[in-house]
């Protein structure tokens, strides 16, 4: 309902418009509800400014307002990271890996895009756009960076391999 009113309001005035999805909720759905509902709209190049409203502490609706700034590629600060589901090509205990590197990008301000994937096809392949990323394998994986593979490095040390990479970064 959402979207649709926007769309129509959108084609009827030229005047700024301000997005947000009011009780969304809590934090789990209300992100779901406001990222399909304020970042689609966001992609269809509607909207002027956003709110993003949660039952939560304020602070939290301010980070959700980002990311969904973030995926919509209309906010360029800070680290884009990307990771890729599990499967059966997945060599290593990849969510915990990912859980990690999020949690060690958290004060990172640099405009890049770090990839972290559970295997060498989706590494330095599918993540060939990232600045800098990981692939898992057998007990080792892949450092790459922009789809080249600058070494492997046993899986006990990948995460610090990759945020010694992510230090060089411009």
């Amino acid at each position: 309902m959402t979207i649709g009113a926007y769309r129509l309001l959108s084609k009827k005035c030229a005047y700024p418009l301000h997005l947000g999805v009011t009780e969304a909720g809590t934090p789990d759905m209300g992100m779901v509800k406001s990222a399909m509902g304020i970042g689609g709209l966001l992609c269809l190049g509607i909207g002027d400014t956003l709110r993003v409203t949660l039952t939560a502490d304020p602070v939290e609706e301010i980070y959700a307002a980002k990311k969904i700034l973030l995926a919509a590629g209309l906010r360029q600060e800070g680290p884009n990271l990307i990771s890729c589901p599990t499967c059966g090509r997945t060599n290593i205990d990849l969510i915990p890996i990912a859980q990690e590197v999020e949690r060690r990008l958290a004060g990172c301000t640099k405009p890049i895009t770090v990839a972290v994937m559970g295997c060498a096809v989706n590494g330095p392949g599918e993540a060939a756009a990232a600045d800098v990323g990981i692939a898992g394998g057998k007990g080792e994986g892949l450092l790459f960076r922009r789809g080249e593979i600058l070494r492997k490095v046993p899986q006990e040390k990948l995460v610090d391999a990759l945020m010694e990479e992510i230090a060089k970064l411009p």
